[in-house]
């Protein structure tokens, strides 16, 4: 995901508060006995993070987007400026275009492999969670998508193969930008991260590392 370009924009912009950022509201806190059983991933993409299951952990309605996949043993999901996307250029103009509010998009991206054969161990966070948390999650995420009769709307193929897009319910800005979008997923599954002011790929990255080692 083309983030860092939407990046180079902000900085021109420079002015731009942090205070609007969205919130998704945490789920409700979990029973001590609530026992990991599954693994959410969150992989740092340069300047976007994606997170990730196995498509074994999938439920319903999210692993409906895993059909005509087959062979794909993980999908990591994305968010995104649906112009900026699909935009034949990627030229200042359009970079600019993504700083205010529009459309966004959702790219998902399958993997035959693991996240970390694809993108290298220090660049994914294996998060333990609960059945619950997993579910939380997956529901967010799929609570993101813009759908008709209860169907997800694809927007077609993804930039690269087995990627594809899905149109979103919520707006991209400068202030709600695909890591803040990442932010919420985490949050809404009851993990301990902020998502107000999270713009950059580092702000929610240090955060989640930070879960699997809370003493630093």
């Amino acid at each position: 995901m083309p983030c860092r370009f939407v990046y180079i924009a902000l900085a021109l912009a420079l002015a731009l508060p942090l205070q609007g950022c969205m919130a998704v509201r945490p789920a409700s806190s979990l029973p001590s006995s609530a026992e990991p059983t599954a693994v959410m991933y969150v992989v740092r993409r340069s300047w976007h993070i994606d997170i990730g299951f196995a498509t074994s952990d999938l439920a319903p309605p999210l692993s409906s987007l895993a059909h005509g996949f087959a062979g794909a043993h993980f999908l990591l999901f994305g968010f995104g400026d649906r112009r900026y996307l699909q935009s034949k250029s990627k030229r200042l103009p359009n970079m600019l275009g993504a700083l205010w509010p529009g459309p966004g998009l959702l790219l998902m991206t399958a993997l035959a492999g693991t996240p970390a054969q694809a993108f290298g161990e220090r660049h994914v966070i294996a998060l333990r969670v609960n059945a619950r948390q997993l579910h939380a999650a997956q529901a967010a995420i799929w609570a993101s998508l813009a759908l008709r009769g209860g169907a997800a709307l694809s927007e077609g193929p993804g930039p690269y193969e087995g990627s594809a897009y899905w149109r979103a319910n919520q707006s991209y800005s400068a202030l709600h930008t695909c890591n803040t979008w990442a932010a919420e997923i985490l949050r809404a599954a009851g993990l301990p991260v902020r998502t107000t002011g999270v713009v950059f790929a580092g702000q929610l990255w240090e955060q989640t590392r930070r879960i699997n080692s809370p003493g630093e």
